[in-house]
């Protein structure tokens, strides 16, 4: 089963298009885990059975493991997540974005080594710095489009031909990079005009929308810009919020991720018809 067709089935067996991020902090983890050699493996395979029958895919950001020199353990969560729930698309949030020859090998690292169904890559660099990941015509390519960071206005709003670069981006994808039909875009929450404006250009392809929760999203304006008439079309990715829910003292951390897991899944379906 291709990424796509993984990730349309999540969205149909769990009712869901909540996509829930693994975003480690050593210092946000509970007293118990703290200084714990396998704590990054405890906790985060602890928010992901506590979430898998809620979420349409688990987004692990490969920079939080990366700094803390904690890959081995980021194997061991990916390992986890394929075998425990092979059904869960397994998104690397890598944002890579190289020339051919090194994005091959950031392909073999996200696909090979991590096995995810899908990584995140920048479209900077043009098509050729994208391409190899083609290589793996069953993983999903999943292209910066309109991020959510107040930022990405300096560049993806430049004017190209009369229109801002981001939809130049969402048309490139649509129409020439999207060859094998495995691509899919990054488009932030924060931004549910411009979110629309995507959705009228790419038709049904999924959308990756980061910026609900911990950086403010409005749940019903994202997912009346970019439902497809389907009512599905996205994984709506909310990581702060539910990894670290739970107050310093009561409510176990993994049922106090569930809660909100479940709350703004069920919020989002509010919305989706």
């Amino acid at each position: 089963m291709n990424f796509i067709d993984k990730l349309s089935a999540a969205w149909t067996r769990n009712d869901s298009l909540l996509c829930v991020g693994l975003d480690p902090d050593l210092g946000r983890f509970p007293a118990h885990l703290q200084g714990e050699a396998d704590g990054i493996v405890r906790f985060c395979t602890a928010i992901i059975d506590a979430t898998a029958d809620l979420a349409c895919a688990f987004k692990p950001q490969i920079a939080y493991f990366a700094a803390l020199g904690a890959e081995d353990q980021l194997e061991a969560i990916c390992r986890y997540l394929r075998e425990t729930y092979p059904h869960i698309p397994l998104i690397l949030d890598a944002k890579r974005g190289d020339i051919g020859a090194t994005a091959h090998q950031y392909a073999r690292e996200a696909f090979e080594r991590y096995g995810a169904d899908a990584v995140t890559v920048s479209p900077y660099m043009g098509s050729d710095s994208v391409e190899p990941y083609f290589a793996w015509p069953d993983r999903g390519v999943i292209v910066l489009c309109r991020t959510s960071n107040a930022g990405g206005s300096d560049l993806q709003f430049l004017d190209v031909g009369g229109q801002p670069l981001y939809q130049h981006v969402a048309r490139l994808v649509a129409e020439q990079w999207n060859r094998n039909g495995q691509c899919a875009l990054v488009v932030g929450a924060t931004y549910p005009e411009e979110l629309a404006q995507v959705r009228a250009i790419v038709g049904d392809m999924p959308l990756l929308v980061p910026g609900i929760g911990a950086q403010g999203g409005d749940v019903e304006a994202t997912v009346r810009a970019g439902r497809t008439a389907g009512g599905a079309g996205m994984m709506i990715s909310s990581s702060r919020a539910i990894l670290y829910a739970a107050p310093e003292e009561g409510e176990d951390f993994a049922a106090a991720a569930r809660r909100v897991a479940r709350e703004t899944r069920d919020e989002i379906n509010r919305y989706r018809g």
